[in-house]
């Protein structure tokens, strides 16, 4: 089953509408990628072909993240040790999903995810100031 993006056919009143076009493969989407912590010592990826040839990475499970402590202006590679909140949504925070704006806790400390694993394939964070 796929998830499609086009328009919905319903009038305001909730009848059908009869449609001048047909489902075309341009208006289907995909499922979303949900980014969970590696159990194991390995980061699993998808590449994916997009419209007009172009790549999108995701990444199913991650280990790693790039942090920027902004007071040293210094990029590291961190472990990360656990996820402590995602305030987007509190199912997502139940399972544990790695999203934007997620805080998760490194070896360098709290930091907040500022990428989006689940389209960039990379996990980017700055340190939250305690």
């Amino acid at each position: 089953m796929s998830v499609y993006q086009g328009k919905d056919n319903r009038k305001e009143n909730g009848k059908l509408k009869v449609s001048n076009s047909k489902k075309r493969k341009h208006n289907y989407g995909r499922n979303p990628v949900l980014t969970k912590l590696s159990k194991d010592d390995k980061e699993i990826r998808y590449i994916i072909r997009t419209k007009g040839g172009n790549t999108k990475v995701k990444l199913k499970s991650a280990l790693y993240a790039n942090v920027l402590n902004p007071d040293t202006k210094e990029i590291k590679k961190s472990k990360i040790l656990e996820i402590l909140k995602n305030p987007n949504d509190k199912n997502l925070d139940r399972e544990k999903i790695i999203t934007k704006n997620t805080v998760i806790n490194t070896s360098l400390g709290k930091a907040v995810v500022v990428s989006r694993p689940g389209q960039d394939g990379i996990i980017n964070a700055v340190l939250i100031k305690q």
